[in-house]
């Protein structure tokens, strides 16, 4: 089915195709009967069987209705069978054609983060647009992603694990797989699947960059997972009292106010496929996820910092719902917002809404010490327009619900276009 649902096929034009060389047939048919009629002498019963005793016309009219019940006998019997090899309670083939026509013609969005919060935001909207670009950050040290990258030199394998089985559309088994995470006491101890996987691709293709397209590939992902920088980066972070640390997995344990964050190496080049993404992009997303470990160590890749500055695109921020230990103690949206501009080239202010979560009272009863719900309180910025809205899963109101948020971006995107386009439409015609 995933096949036959892939882009490219233009299901339509085959149709028409398949339906244009019946006729076509038919017709041949057609030639080479009458023919037939006229120069070979029938038995007695073909005239019967011919309906030759009716006129013309009335012959017509019944091959009509019976050829044209016969199809559709023929169509709902082939539509039986395909829905019936589906997956049980699964959608039928009908609204995967149709979700799959609505995918294809939907919004070019990119979102830029990293972390665990990426791929909630992929999860909602893979179900409203084929056409997504996620951008990683690429500075993470820790964990199995840390040791494969030291020991391996490759990428940290972490992140494009999570989002390529948040974008795949496969079954619910091989995310599972992909994300099996070997347990200690073994060489493999703490490694996932998925992190082999991208090793193994690399080892392969001979590049991350490649390993990552073929394993989109191969887990049928609808959209594109690109690296910020294909450099070796690390993040390093300044302290309000001149202190410093490098690495990504460092910083939330120093537990100082952060001032400002850089890379090491400096200046590392932007991934042209990212840039060129952004540009072309409709409607490009940051957050929600960590602000100083996973969403700024993009902006500070100058070319993916120039390229969202440029781009015409509806520029969105999720803030957070909560703050982080060791990075945004006491932040409400505002100072989210702060965090990342004053990262930007000039400090420029690019984004045009921010959505901030409306919190439900049992939230409170999820806080953990060190822990405080973000609000958007009383705020000096006119720009950008901050919306709130409830955007929390129900079970546990400190995580983003996919589908939630998913549905509220694409009405402000929705909004948002119909307001620059009525005016556009005003300048017209004044």
């Amino acid at each position: 089915m995933l096949k036959l649902l892939r882009p490219g096929l233009h299901l339509k034009r085959w149709f028409l195709v398949l339906l244009l060389g019946m006729v076509v047939v038919s017709l041949g048919i057609a030639f080479a009967l009458t023919e037939a009629y006229r120069t070979i002498a029938a038995p007695a019963w073909v005239t019967l069987a011919t309906l030759q005793f009716l006129p013309l016309l009335v012959r017509a009219v019944i091959l009509l209705v019976l050829g044209g019940g016969l199809c559709a006998l023929g169509i709902r019997g082939l539509y039986r069978s395909l829905n019936d090899a589906l997956p049980a309670n699964s959608q039928s083939l009908i609204d995967r054609i149709y979700e799959y026509r609505v995918r294809q013609g939907g919004p070019r969005i990119v979102c830029i983060g990293g972390g665990t919060g990426m791929p909630t935001v992929l999860r909602g909207l893979k179900h409203h647009t084929a056409n997504i670009t996620a951008v990683v950050t690429v500075g993470d040290d820790g964990g199995s992603s840390g040791r494969l990258r030291r020991e391996h030199g490759i990428l940290p394998p972490g992140d494009f694990r999570n989002n390529i089985v948040a974008l795949a559309q496969v079954e619910p088994l091989m995310s599972r797989l992909f994300q099996y995470r070997f347990g200690e006491g073994s060489a493999l101890g703490g490694h996932s699947f998925g992190n082999l996987f991208v090793l193994a691709m690399t080892g392969i293709t001979g590049s991350f960059e490649h390993a990552l397209r073929e394993t989109t590939r191969v887990l049928a992902v609808q959209g594109s997972i690109l690296p910020s920088t294909l450099q070796d980066v690390e993040i390093c972070a300044e302290f309000e009292d001149g202190s410093e640390v490098c690495g990504e997995s460092h910083i939330p344990e120093v537990g100082k106010p952060i001032r400002r964050l850089y890379l090491k190496p400096e200046h590392p080049a932007a991934q042209p496929e990212a840039v060129s993404a952004i540009l072309e992009a409709d409607l490009i997303v940051l957050g929600p996820g960590s602000l100083y470990t996973s969403v700024v160590p993009n902006l500070l890749v100058e070319g993916i910092a120039k390229a969202l500055i440029q781009s015409d695109a509806l520029k969105v921020y999720v803030c957070n719902v909560a703050t982080q230990p060791g990075e945004t103690e006491g932040y409400n949206v505002e100072a989210h917002i702060d965090g990342m501009v004053r990262h930007l080239p000039g400090t420029s202010n690019p984004f045009d809404v921010v959505i901030a979560p409306q919190h439900p009272e049992s939230a409170q009863a999820f806080l953990e010490p060190g822990i405080a719900l973000v609000k958007a309180g009383p705020s000096r910025m006119t720009h950008p327009r901050v919306v709130i809205e409830d955007v929390v899963r129900d079970d546990l109101p400190l995580r983003h619900d996919p589908d939630k948020l998913a549905r509220v971006l694409m009405r402000v995107y929705e909004d948002e276009r119909r307001t620059r386009s009525n005016g556009a439409s005003a300048r017209y015609v004044s």
